[in-house]
């Protein structure tokens, strides 16, 4: 009878051992955002890839992988005090690699972000040729399979502290057709104050071009299935960079005024968005251009904001870039499913790039995007949330 009893004691034993072990092995510890970091865990091209954390104490939380130094998911309180994740991303690393996805989602963009004309450049007589991958022009440093921008690379990641991630890339002379050995160092910091703040610094060994931006499509909703219609936006810019039917900036700087782009004073971005009797929403879709700032490089003072009547979020930018890209999602058709399954479709969030002009490199009348040995690139970029 006693051994019988302790054969009973030790299955049971045994059984609630496997129970706790299972129970462990399913109460992962997430994200706020729902995120599980071991998904992100990685091998790409031999580089490793993860998912870093970064928090304040207001509970506000970004999490942001090496792979392309991407933003995967920004929480931020809604005018309720309830946490809402408001950029568009992937629950796992494998769907941003290039061969599942081609996509800009939450992505620190180099060598130039933006376009360049048919991807030619003449820079101290010497014809640069680079990737040509969106209409015959060179855009976001050339994505084609095989020759990948700075969003497709896997950046050294240090975090000294629970609100900071630095990361670094070099990119060798010829990278995709650039010139220069580039050293670039791209810092993320969660302020006291909600903001993110991204810092960007680079030096090269000969003279190039370097434009950087970050990519993160933004829903201050929370909820990728209502579109950013009803968002109301403000510009502070009263001119714009016109294109024509392949994108490309025509090289003349237009005032917004009395056209839809000019949200100098707030409105919903929807508002306007389908007037195709206006040539720069017909070539664009919709929005896709470089407003020119008021705001003359003076990183204090708002460039755009952005308000979600739905949630109550605010976001100000802040950056000493002179233009800002907006684009609102239009080529997004459902095709692609992000975080919690939901499939992305069409002006599902707004993209707010913080850069030069694009084409820069051939308009020397607008400001210059050379950067020369011993001199250090820098740019600057602040996303700052509220309520209201």
């Amino acid at each position: 009878m006693k051994s019988a009893m302790r054969i009973a004691a030790v299955a049971t034993l045994c059984a609630m051992a496997g129970a706790c072990a299972h129970q462990a092995s399913t109460d992962k510890a997430l994200t706020l955002s729902g995120l599980d970091p071991d998904n992100f865990r990685a091998k790409y091209r031999g580089d490793s890839t993860a998912l870093y954390t970064l928090t304040n104490a207001n509970g506000m939380e970004v999490c942001v992988t090496n792979f392309g130094g991407r933003i995967v998911s920004v929480s931020v309180p809604d005018r309720d005090g309830v946490f809402r994740d408001v950029v568009l991303g992937f629950d796992s690393i494998a769907d941003y690699f290039p061969e599942n996805n081609l996509s800009d989602f939450g992505a620190a963009i180099g060598r130039y972000a933006n376009r360049i004309n048919q991807g030619r450049v003449v820079l101290d007589g010497d014809t640069l040729k680079l990737p040509r991958n969106n209409y015959g022009h060179c855009l976001h440093g050339g994505t084609n399979m095989g020759s990948f921008g700075w969003q497709y690379r896997v950046y050294s990641a240090e975090q000294p502290d629970d609100t900071t991630l630095v990361l670094s890339i070099e990119s060798p002379d010829g990278d995709n057709g650039f010139p220069g050995k580039v050293n670039a160092v791209v810092t993320y910091r969660l302020t006291s104050d909600n903001a993110i703040d991204i810092d960007y610094k680079a030096t090269t060994d000969r003279k190039t071009i370097i434009n950087l931006t970050n990519h993160s499509y933004f829903n201050l909703s929370g909820d990728p299935e209502k579109t950013v219609a009803d968002d109301e936006l403000t510009i502070y810019a009263s001119a714009f960079t016109p294109v024509d039917s392949t994108f490309m900036t025509t090289g003349e700087i237009a005032p917004v005024a009395g056209t839809p782009l000019d949200f100098t004073v707030a409105k919903p971005i929807g508002r306007d968005i389908d007037q195709r009797d206006c040539e720069q929403i017909k070539n664009a879709n919709g929005y896709d251009h470089n407003w020119v700032l008021d705001t003359a490089g003076d990183d204090s003072k708002v460039a755009a904001t952005v308000y979600s009547p739905a949630s109550g979020i605010v976001m100000d930018v802040y950056t000493n870039e002179p233009g800002i890209q907006v684009y609102t999602g239009n080529f997004l058709d459902g095709s692609v499913t992000g975080k919690g399954g939901h499939a992305y479709q069409q002006r599902s969030a707004i993209c707010l790039e913080t850069q030069h002009y694009p084409d820069s490199p051939n308009k020397p009348q607008w400001p210059s995007v050379v950067l020369n040995p011993g001199e250090t690139y820098s740019s600057h970029c602040v996303y700052k949330f509220s309520t209201k």
